[in-house]
């Protein structure tokens, strides 16, 4: 097989293979490029870094125990840390639909860095002065690298992409809560009027669930805080360093700022994907609580004038091709379909995690792209709803006090001084009558006038007691 002006020839164990002339990869690559033309996703940067930090990691672990050349291990750490700054992210070409282990990927990053650093040294990106098996691959496999991987990257994204932007909407929701808590509003529940509640009480309820969904996403990442890495093949560390899982887990530790720690027993953490369920079921839990925060907001903004219009939503972008002068809830429409996209995410990594037969799971790739595409929309997604949305909310207080005045659950506060039974014959007749609640009870002279506006002021109903 001869090479052209565009090509290179790479061999690997299966033979000879033309690669492009300007391609870091090499033929292992190469196969899985033909192998798999499926559906055009490649791995993104979190991950592409996570490789390069375990690659990097690895190198200056094996060089530590005098198991790499110090000269080899220094130019497979400054390749690596090319792959870490995204130098080399579009030598990374191999298909999300692949082999299940990822082996693909792993060798994808293998080639890169073993020929980077062959240029580095000789000026040419061919040749096996540095081997991407025996030198950038040691004492790993792709079974222990690809899962350690996923839990770098996805801890990466959650602390470093998620939580500064459900930080930044709990602030907001909180200053919200602070701005609107004088003002009264109905309360409903089964969509039906309710007794009275401030709206900065009900916004304190966001605030309190984003905050939570900050704590679940810091408890997502200690879900992953344990590495596969230095199990190799199927758990035993065969062909590695005793001491190499748990020093290159202390390098990931110090270059990441999470506590990673080698894994307590290999065979759970190469077979099963627990930990990634785990994680994944926080997300979706996230994802639950924004779609209830987006979905009353839109509700509490409907109108503007023949729904309930409570609040007054910012007005981003006209909102139809054929109704002059609609506006619609976009940005709480935007956050619901990002978190539908991570719940389906879910749904998909549990049902890869359940495929983890004997030593292996076999759908790693699939796991690590939808957690990591879902934590990237998801995090995007709820910092534009922050900045454009929340931060721009208004409440149209008059509105609130009409609506709390109309409402018939106004008499709850009656049934502890008349009984429940004819608080409910005044509910019913206020609303066969059309008049309010109070105005049934002044007729009726129920109380005397001034106890009835005591009874009866919103503010009052609005705490215990």
């Amino acid at each position: 097989m001869a090479a052209t002006n565009d090509q290179r020839i790479e061999r690997d164990s299966m033979g000879e293979m033309p690669v492009p002339a300007d391609a870091y990869w090499g033929a292992q690559t190469q196969r899985a490029v033909l192998n798999f033309p499926i559906s055009g996703y490649r791995f993104g940067r979190r991950f592409i870094r996570a490789m390069g930090l375990i690659k990097k990691a690895a190198a200056e672990v094996n060089k530590d125990l005098d198991r790499l050349k110090p000269d080899i291990a220094s130019l497979i750490v400054r390749a690596a840390q090319e792959v870490i700054d995204g130098k080399l992210d579009e030598q990374f070409v191999v298909d999300v639909f692949q082999t299940g282990s990822a082996t693909s990927t792993n060798m994808n990053a293998n080639e890169v860095i073993a020929k980077r650093a062959i240029e580095m040294l000789t000026g040419r990106r061919g040749g096996k002065e540095i081997h991407p098996n025996d030198h950038v691959n040691m004492g790993q496999s792709s079974n222990d690298v690809i899962p350690t991987a996923i839990h770098v990257a996805v801890a990466e994204a959650l602390k470093n992409d998620l939580v500064p932007p459900l930080q930044l909407l709990r602030d907001a929701l909180q200053a919200k809560a602070v701005e609107f808590d004088k003002i009264v509003k109905i309360g409903r529940t089964h969509l039906m009027d309710a007794t009275p509640i401030r709206l900065g009480q009900e916004f304190s309820g966001y605030a309190a669930q984003t905050a939570k969904a900050v704590e679940r996403a810091q408890s997502a990442v200690k879900a992953l805080e344990e590495l596969p890495i230095g199990g190799t093949a199927v758990g035993t560390g065969i062909n590695t360093h005793p001491q190499f899982g748990r020093r290159v887990a202390e390098k990931l530790a110090a270059a990441t700022g999470i506590a990673f720690r080698e894994a307590a027993n290999h065979f759970e953490a190469q077979s099963a994907k627990d930990s990634l369920v785990e994680a994944s079921g926080l997300l979706k839990a996230i994802a639950v609580s924004l779609t209830k925060i987006a979905n009353d907001i839109r509700w509490l903004g409907s109108g503007p004038r023949c729904g309930l219009g409570e609040l007054l939503l910012p007005a981003t972008q006209p909102g139809s091709s054929i109704m002059p002068g609609k506006v619609n809830p976009v940005m709480s429409e935007m956050l619901i379909q990002a978190c539908v996209q991570a719940i389906a995410a879910d749904a998909a990594v549990t049902l890869c995690a359940r495929d983890s037969v004997f030593e292996l799971n076999t759908m790693m790739p699939l796991i690590a792209h939808d957690l990591l595409e879902a934590i990237r929309i998801l995090s995007n997604a709820v910092r534009v709803f922050a900045e454009r949305c929340v931060a721009g909310l208004e409440a149209d207080a008059k509105r609130c006090e009409e609506l709390v005045e109309l409402s018939l659950a106004m008499c709850t506060s009656l049934a502890p001084l008349i009984g429940y039974d004819k608080a409910a014959e005044i509910a019913k007749e206020a609303y066969r009558t059309g008049k309010t609640v109070r105005q049934i009870a002044m007729e009726k002279k129920i109380l005397p006038p001034d106890q009835l506006d005591k009874i009866f002021d919103p503010a009052n109903m609005t705490n215990p007691g």
